[in-house]
């Protein structure tokens, strides 16, 4: 293949490789020249939005007094001294106030002498495993209680129910309920006749 050699010049075609050289470098420093120039216009635009706040912060303050001014020219606003103190007039007025006709004790109500006392239940659990009824019943067992569990068939299925009590009296079954409520275990609450 022929070359021309008077377009390369004397130095065999490096002129060309010089160019494209020159090439480079142009379009590499017109890259860092536009970088350079992101960043001042970034700068630039911070700039001026920490400047703008900080005017519109001034614009919120309340008008003050001018460096310039004594403060005794300042105007001044009458404080009070002291707030005043709250007033209790009931330690006066109870002790001077009756009550018109005697008073008699509430009497307790009793159930009748042949009504049947109402025992507490508390419901830990109904499950279709026998496994699980068992696990729950040990869950009681280890918070001191007594737990039972009972055998239903009934149209739904095969049941086993976990039963705490009865309690005769409704503080018994107001501990029970609170000590299965700390370990998050529901009750259900039946009352029923004591048998």
């Amino acid at each position: 293949m022929a070359r021309d050699f008077a377009k390369t010049g004397k130095n065999g075609g490096r002129g060309s490789q010089k160019k494209k050289a020159t090439q480079r470098q142009s379009s590499r420093n017109s890259r860092e020249a536009q970088q350079g120039s992101r960043w001042r216009a970034y700068l630039a635009g911070l700039s001026s939005g920490v400047f703008l706040s900080f005017l519109l912060y001034l614009g919120t303050l309340p008008p003050g007094t001018n460096p310039g001014e004594t403060p005794e020219a300042a105007p001044t606003t009458a404080v009070p001294a002291e707030p005043p103190k709250p007033r209790f007039d009931f330690y006066t007025m109870l002790p001077e106030q009756t009550i018109d006709g005697p008073v008699e004790p509430a009497e307790v109500t009793k159930p009748p002498p042949g009504a049947a006392p109402v025992a507490y239940l508390l419901q830990a659990g109904s499950f279709r495993q026998r496994e699980d009824a068992d696990r729950r019943r040990a869950e009681l067992l280890l918070l001191g209680l007594e737990p039972r569990i009972e055998e239903s068939n009934s149209d739904n299925g095969h049941w086993f129910r976990v039963y705490l009590g009865p309690f005769n009296s409704h503080a018994a079954m107001t501990r029970a309920r609170s000590l299965t409520a700390a370990q998050d275990i529901d009750t259900l609450l039946l009352k029923r006749g004591s048998t």
